[in-house]
C-alpha cells in the first residue's frame, strides 16, 4: 500500500535566470509506503501547458536540464507523477530567463547612391515571437531615425531606409523588445552596419544675366546647370513661389529669359532631381521699377444722367507713356480710347469700374480702378394701401407701400403720417411702412417721398386718407317671444350698440341645423324682422349674426321659443269631436233654436252680426298695420273670452246688447322683450252691457 504525499517543482540555481545560464527543473514526488517495496515513477514536466520533458524512474525525483536558458524558456512550469494506476500534479511554478539575445543586423548593400534605399535584415535568433524590432539610422551630428516593427510570427524582420540629400557615411543598428508578464523587455543593440553614400549629380548652380541692378524692361535670363554621373533620367526644374517656369529632361543646363518686371523680383528655385535622389539652390532677383503705376482721377464719383464726365491718366513724375483708358467688364475690360483724357456725356448704362493703362519700353501698367455711378431722377412717388381699398379695421395695423417707378437704386424713401416723419427706408424701388397705432380719431393724413443722389432732390407722393372701419365694440341684442301660441305674428328685432355702417344682419334658427331665415344689409345699427305666423315646426333656438367692412362677425346669445296651441284652438278641436258624436242631436237644436229667432227679430240680429263682424275685422287689420311690435298672445286671449261670452248671452240677452268704443292709454312695453313704443296707441275694446 502507497499514497502521493505532495509533488513539488523548483529551479536551480533559482526562478529567475539569467539568459545563457544553465538551468534544472526538478520534480519530487513524497510517497508514504505500507512496506519496503519498489515503485516506478513516470514523471512529466509541462511549460505552459506544453509537454518539455517526460522520464521514467524508481526514484522519488526527475531533473530537467536545460544548458542554456534562453528567453523563450521563460514560462510557467508544472510536474505531474504516475504510479501504481494513482497521479498527482504540483502546484505551478514561474520561471524568468532574463535579457535576450543579441540580435544580427545585416545590410543588402553596403554603398548605395543619393536617392536610393538601404534594405535592413534584424533577427533575433532563438527568441520566440512575438516580437518587436527596432531599427536605427545614425547620422553625424544629428538624430537618428528610428523605425520599428511588430512581428507576431517570426523573429526577424526587413525595413528599408532612403537615402537623402547630404547623406554620405551612414550606420545602422537594432535591438529588439519583448512583453514579459505585462513587462516590456529589451536586447542590446546589435552590431553597427556602415553604408556609404555616392552623389549620382552635384548641387546645381544658378546664375542670373545681368547678375545684379536689373530694372522693368530689360531682358532677364536665368541658366541653372549640374554635373551629373549618369545623365538618364536627369531633370532640371526653374520653379518661383512654387510656380515651374521651365524644365529640361536628359540634359545637364537649362535656360529660361524674360522681360523685367516689378513682379518678377523674389526668390528662385533650381532644382535636379533623378530617380529619389533631388538637390536644390536659390537665388533672389530684385527688379527695380521702370515708373511707377498709373494713378485714373475723375471729374466726379457720382454723376446726373446726360450730365458730361471727365476721366484723368497720371503717373506722378513721368510723362512719356502710352495711355489708354478702359472701363472694366466681367467678359473683359471695353477699350474707350487711347488717349490720357477721356471727357464722355453719360446715361445710367455708363455706371461701372474705370481704369486706365500705361506703356513704357514694352511694360505696361494698370492703374486702381476708379467707381462711377450714374443717377437717373427718381419719379413722383405713389403711395397705396398693401390690402388695395385706403381702410384699415380699427385695432389693425396699416401696411403702406411707398413705390417709385423711375430712379437709379439706392432710393431714399421717407413716410409722414401728418407731419411727422414716421419711418425711413432705403430700397431699390420701393419701401414698405407699418402704422400699429391707429385711433378712431385718425384725421391726419399719409404721404411720403422719395430721393436719390441725383440733384433734382426729393419728390413726395399725394397725400392718402385712410377710413378707419370701427368693429362691434359689444355684443349684439336680439329680441323675441319665449313662447309663442301658433298662427301668431312674432318680431325679431336685431341691433349693435355701435360699429361702422353698412351692416350685413343675418338671423339663423338652430334645431338640428342652423337654417338662416333672414339677412339684410343696412345702414342703421338694428334691423326688425316679422314673421305672420308660426307654426309648431318653427319651435327651436333663434339667435342673430352682424358683421361689417371688418370682416369681423358678431352673435347675440340665443333665445328659445316653444310654439304650442291656443286654448280656442284646443277647444274646436274638442267641439268637432262632439259634433260628431251628437250631430242628428245638435242639428235638431240649433234647426229650433234658428227658427225661434227668427221669428223674434230677423231684421235686429242680421245688424248685430255684421256689426260684431266688422269690429273684429277691423281689430285684426289693425294689429297687423301697426308699425310697432305689439304681442300677439295677449290679443289672442281676449278674442277666446269674447267667444266665450258671446256663446253665454245667446238668446234674449244678444238683442238688448249693445257695443260701446273707447280709447285706452296703452303703458310701453319691456325693452327687453320688444321696440319701445312711441305716442298713443288706439285699441278698441267691445264692452258688452248684460242685463246682470
Amino acid at each position: 500500500v502507497f499514497t502521493f504525499n505532495t509533488v513539488e517543482i523548483n529551479v536551480q540555481p533559482s526562478v529567475q535566470v539569467r539568459n545563457g545560464d544553465p538551468m534544472s527543473i526538478v520534480c519530487h514526488a513524497d510517497i508514504s509506503k505500507s512496506t519496503d517495496f519498489q515503485l516506478k515513477h513516470n514523471f512529466t514536466i509541462f511549460k505552459d501547458g506544453k509537454l518539455v520533458f517526460m522520464t521514467v524512474s524508481d526514484k522519488g525525483d526527475a531533473q530537467y536540464e536545460v544548458s542554456m536558458a534562453r528567453s523563450s524558456d521563460t514560462g510557467d512550469y508544472e510536474c505531474t507523477v504516475e504510479a501504481g494506476g494513482k497521479t498527482k500534479s504540483s502546484n505551478s511554478l514561474h520561471v524568468w530567463v532574463t535579457g535576450m539575445t543579441k540580435p544580427i543586423l545585416t545590410a543588402e548593400k553596403k554603398e548605395v547612391l543619393e536617392g536610393e534605399v538601404v534594405k535592413l535584415r534584424c533577427e533575433l535568433p532563438e527568441e520566440v515571437p512575438p516580437l518587436y524590432f527596432f531599427f536605427r539610422k545614425i547620422k553625424m551630428n544629428s538624430t537618428p531615425k528610428e523605425k520599428h516593427v511588430f512581428e507576431p510570427y517570426r523573429n526577424f524582420s526587413v525595413v528599408e531606409f532612403s537615402v537623402e540629400e547630404g547623406d554620405n557615411i551612414l550606420q545602422f543598428d537594432c535591438y529588439g523588445r519583448r512583453n514579459v508578464k505585462l513587462k516590456f523587455e529589451s536586447s542590446e543593440h546589435s552590431n553597427k552596419t556602415l553604408v556609404t553614400v555616392r552623389e549620382p549629380f552635384i548641387k546645381p548652380t544658378l546664375n542670373t544675366k545681368p547678375s545684379s541692378n536689373i530694372t522693368e524692361g530689360d531682358r532677364i535670363q536665368f541658366e541653372c546647370s549640374t554635373v551629373v554621373a549618369r545623365m538618364r533620367g536627369i531633370e532640371i526644374i526653374l520653379q518661383k513661389n512654387k510656380t515651374i517656369l521651365k524644365s529640361v529632361r536628359d540634359e545637364k543646363l537649362l535656360k529660361y529669359s524674360a522681360i523685367a518686371t516689378l513682379e518678377d523680383s523674389g526668390e528662385y528655385l533650381c532644382k535636379v532631381e533623378q530617380g529619389r535622389a533631388s538637390k536644390t539652390t536659390k537665388l533672389n532677383v530684385v527688379v527695380s521699377e521702370l515708373f511707377p503705376k498709373p494713378v485714373l482721377s475723375a471729374s466726379m464719383s457720382t454723376v446726373d444722367e446726360n450730365k458730361e464726365l471727365t476721366l484723368s491718366c497720371s503717373i506722378s513724375g513721368f510723362r512719356k507713356a502710352n495711355f489708354s483708358i478702359l472701363r472694366k467688364n466681367s467678359n473683359g475690360d471695353i477699350w474707350l480710347k487711347n488717349s490720357r483724357n477721356l471727357t464722355m456725356r453719360v446715361n445710367v448704362n455708363d455706371t461701372g469700374s474705370y481704369i486706365c493703362k500705361a506703356e513704357v519700353k514694352g511694360i505696361v501698367k494698370e492703374s486702381k480702378p476708379v467707381r462711377i455711378k450714374v443717377y437717373a431722377p427718381v419719379s413722383k412717388p405713389a403711395l397705396s394701401v398693401a390690402s388695395g381699398l385706403p381702410e384699415v379695421v380699427l385695432g389693425k395695423p396699416l401696411r403702406l407701400i411707398c413705390r417709385s417707378v423711375m430712379g437709379t437704386p439706392p432710393i431714399i424713401f421717407t413716410f409722414y403720417k401728418g407731419n411727422e416723419v414716421k419711418k425711413t427706408v432705403i430700397n431699390d424701388t420701393y419701401a414698405t411702412f407699418l402704422d400699429e397705432d391707429i385711433t378712431l380719431n385718425d384725421k391726419s393724413g399719409y404721404k411720403c417721398d422719395a430721393r436719390n443722389n441725383h440733384s433734382s432732390g426729393i419728390k413726395t407722393s399725394n397725400i392718402l386718407n385712410i377710413t378707419v372701419i370701427d368693429p362691434f365694440s359689444s355684443c349684439l341684442i336680439f329680441i323675441g317671444l319665449g313662447e309663442m301660441y301658433t298662427y301668431c305674428e312674432t318680431a325679431f328685432l336685431c341691433s349693435v350698440k355701435e360699429g361702422s355702417w353698412p351692416i350685413h344682419f343675418r338671423i339663423f334658427r338652430k334645431t338640428d341645423h342652423e337654417v338662416l331665415l333672414f339677412e339684410k344689409s343696412e345702414n342703421a345699427d338694428r334691423i326688425m324682422w316679422r314673421k305672420e305666423a308660426m307654426n309648431r315646426q318653427d319651435t327651436g333656438t333663434y339667435y342673430c349674426m352682424a358683421s361689417n367692412r371688418a370682416n369681423v362677425d358678431v352673435k347675440s346669445h340665443p333665445i328659445t321659443i316653444s310654439v304650442i296651441l291656443a286654448a280656442w284652438q284646443k277647444g274646436v278641436i274638442a267641439a268637432f269631436v262632439l259634433i260628431l258624436i251628437a250631430g242628428a242631436v245638435t242639428l235638431t237644436l240649433w234647426w229650433f233654436l234658428y227658427k225661434k229667432k227668427k221669428a223674434k227679430g230677423p231684421s235686429m240680429e242680421m245688424s248685430g252680426s255684421a256689426l260684431a263682424t266688422n269690429l273684429t275685422s277691423e281689430k285684426l287689420a289693425r294689429q297687423h298695420n301697426d308699425g310697432d311690435f305689439y304681442s300677439g298672445s295677449g290679443y289672442i286671449e281676449d278674442n277666446e273670452n269674447h267667444m266665450k261670452t258671446t256663446d253665454e248671452s245667446k238668446g234674449p240677452e244678444l238683442e238688448s246688447a249693445e257695443v260701446e268704443y273707447t280709447e285706452v292709454e296703452v303703458s310701453t312695453l319691456d325693452p327687453h322683450r320688444a321696440p319701445v313704443q312711441k305716442g298713443t296707441e288706439t285699441v278698441y275694446s267691445e264692452i258688452r252691457k248684460a242685463n246682470n
